[in-house]
C-alpha cells in the first residue's frame, strides 16, 4: 500500500483515510491548512490511486494493513481521521486497536446498511465501465465537490480503478455496521456530518455518536457529502489541532 508523509516530522502523527473512488490527494487542501501542526500520514487505500494495482478486498483486510502502517510509523498512536469509506475504517481501527488511535475524527460515515444492497451493486456493475470515460468522471467530480485543482487527479484515478475494487469497496460501505468495540473506545472522538447530506447519513452520524457516549457530534452547515473538500479549514480548527 502506497503511503505518503507530509508536514512536520517532529509534530504529532495524523493518519488521513480517504473515501472510496478517490485517493490520498483528496487531503491536499487539509494538509496545506494544517501546515506544521501535524506529521501527516496519507495512504492510498488498496485499489485506489498509487495502490490501484492491488484491488480493494474488504474493510477487515484493509484495517489490518493500516494497523501495520501505524505500528511502523506511529507505534505510540496517532489521531486517525477518515472520510466516508475511510471513516468506516477509522471506526474499525478505533474499535479493534484503540492503543493505536489517540483520537478519532469520523466524517460522513454510513453506519446503517442498505436494505437491498444487491440492487445497488448490480447497477454499479453495469455502469462501472463509465468510470473510465473522462466525460463521466468530470460529471461525478461535480457531485463529489472535487475542486478544479484536483480534477486531473480524480479523472486519472477514476480511469485506473478496477471493477473489482468498485464492487468490493461499495459493497463493504453499504453493508457496514458498527463494531462492538466502538462503544468501548474511550479516547476523544468527533463525528461530522454535512447539513445537506441524505437522511441516512444523518441517522448514521447519530448512531455513531450514540454508540460512543464520549464522542461529539457536529453538523457542518451548507455542506453535502464532501466536507474535507468543501471545508478543509475545519480540520485545522477542531480537536486536537485547534487552539
Amino acid at each position: 500500500m502506497y503511503v505518503d508523509e507530509v508536514g512536520n516530522a517532529q509534530a504529532p502523527p495524523l493518519l488521513l483515510l480517504h473515501g472510496g473512488g478517490v485517493a490520498g490527494w483528496m487531503w491536499r487542501p487539509v494538509a496545506e491548512r494544517l501546515g506544521a501542526k501535524a506529521r501527516i500520514i496519507v495512504p492510498d487505500l488498496p485499489g485506489h490511486g498509487n495502490s490501484a494495482a492491488e484491488p480493494y478486498r474488504s474493510h477487515e483486510s484493509t484495517a489490518q494493513a493500516l494497523v501495520k502502517v501505524l505500528e511502523e510509523r506511529a507505534p505510540h498512536g496517532a489521531t486517525v481521521a477518515g472520510f466516508s469509506l475511510g471513516a468506516q475504517l477509522t471506526i474499525l481501527l478505533a474499535a479493534t486497536r484503540p492503543d493505536l488511535v489517540t483520537s478519532a475524527l469520523v466524517v460522513s460515515a454510513q453506519a446503517k446498511p442498505l436494505r437491498f444492497p444487491g440492487a445497488t451493486l448490480g447497477l454499479l456493475a453495469a455502469t462501472a465501465p463509465l468510470a473510465r470515460q473522462e466525460w463521466f468522471a468530470k460529471l461525478q467530480a461535480k457531485q463529489l465537490f472535487i475542486p478544479d485543482e484536483l480534477l486531473a487527479d480524480y479523472v486519472r484515478d477514476s480511469a485506473r480503478t478496477s471493477r473489482a475494487t468498485l464492487l468490493a469497496s461499495v459493497g463493504e460501505n453499504i453493508r457496514f455496521t458498527l463494531p462492538a468495540g466502538w462503544s468501548e473506545f474511550k479516547n476523544p472522538a468527533l463525528v461530522m456530518v454535512g447539513e445537506r447530506e441524505r437522511g441516512l447519513m444523518h441517522a448514521s452520524a447519530r448512531a455513531i455518536h450514540s454508540a460512543a457516549p464520549g464522542s461529539r457530534l457536529i453538523t457542518v452547515p451548507d455542506c453535502g457529502h464532501g466536507i474535507p473538500l468543501q471545508r478543509p479549514d475545519l480540520f485545522a480548527d477542531h480537536h486536537p489541532f485547534g487552539p
